[in-house]
């Protein structure tokens, strides 16, 4: 049954994606970021005082939000199996972003094809979190690249992953810690010494999806017929060539299987941030790509999905 609803969440993952209107567990979980953040600030005044208030911040919102998830789901059973279906369903469609990442880089790509400068910068700033007010068009269209490639890991493969490893209430926990990361994880003066045990343990939560995205992506650029060979190749030679110990994995794969160089230089908090190349550009990037990228995250996507649910089938027959 339970691969039946993740299945029923994928699809409406697929279908409609995240409006914006719609009650959504992550703004929650953002207040709650927020809020803790603000009474640890009152509280702690050192580096290292931040630091563990840091450490506490992420024990409260990611404990919170397994709770909060684990009993919501044994209630709603509780009180009528049906509803506990609808509630595990609709937790599991909200920790995927399958879709919402497609539609963001189509945005950028539309804006492009049109060749609206101004709008595909704006558009592209929703999702990065680098300077785009420069960014030429090849510029744009690597950085979409780059972020649909990262995100694939963090917005599919891992909340897959962990529903695997624990279902719907871990899959949340997940997003609670990825939500963390995005709020504070940065190496900025602000948040430095308040966001490093959050940026840690992202790192951690997303080291083995990171790792399984490269072979996922390659038999993505298998199933697309593109150069899987050589994303299996660059996927592997240029995986630590970032500055996350994660995201190099997707991106080099991606870069391998479309023949270009991503990384470089560019403009983060108004600093500019040199960073190494990955892949070889054997051609010129192009608007295409991001097309091709995102077809490649949701090829992946739809495989994790077959694999995790294939090993957790397997599981529930050994037992």
């Amino acid at each position: 049954m339970s691969v039946l609803l993740w299945l029923t969440a994928f699809m409406l993952d697929l279908k409609l994606g995240d409006p914006h209107h719609w009650p959504h567990p992550i703004h929650w979980i953002g207040w709650l970021i927020s809020q803790t953040e603000k009474v640890i600030r009152s509280l702690c005044h050192t580096e290292f005082s931040l630091k563990l208030g840091g450490a506490a911040l992420w024990i409260v919102v990611v404990g919170a939000s397994w709770l909060v998830s684990f009993w919501l789901l044994r209630l709603a059973f509780g009180i009528q199996f049906w509803l506990g279906c609808i509630v595990e369903v609709w937790m599991i469609y909200t920790t995927l972003a399958t879709r919402s990442l497609s539609d963001a880089a189509h945005l950028v790509y539309r804006a492009l094809k049109k060749e609206d400068l101004a709008e595909s910068r704006e558009k592209l700033s929703w999702i990065v979190g680098r300077n785009t007010c420069q960014l030429e068009p090849h510029q744009i269209a690597q950085a979409t690249t780059e972020t649909v490639a990262e995100n694939t890991v963090d917005g599919v493969i891992s909340p897959l992953f962990f529903l695997m490893l624990g279902g719907a209430p871990l899959a949340m926990a997940y997003k609670a810690v990825n939500t963390l990361d995005s709020m504070v994880g940065y190496k900025t003066p602000k948040f430095q010494a308040i966001g490093m045990f959050s940026a840690r343990m992202d790192d951690v939560a997303n080291w083995f999806p990171a790792r399984l995205s490269w072979l996922l992506l390659v038999l993505a650029a298998c199933w697309l017929k593109l150069n899987y060979r050589q994303a299996l190749h660059i996927g592997w030679r240029d995986r630590y060539q970032h500055k996350s110990p994660n995201s190099g994995w997707p991106e080099a794969t991606v870069a391998g299987a479309l023949g270009i160089r991503l990384g470089g230089s560019s403009i983060y908090f108004e600093q500019r941030i040199e960073k190494p190349w990955i892949g070889e550009a054997r051609r010129e990037i192009t608007l295409e790509d991001i097309s091709t990228t995102t077809q490649l995250m949701m090829t992946a996507s739809v495989i994790a999905l077959s694999l995790f649910a294939l090993l957790q089938s397997l599981f529930n027959v050994m037992i």
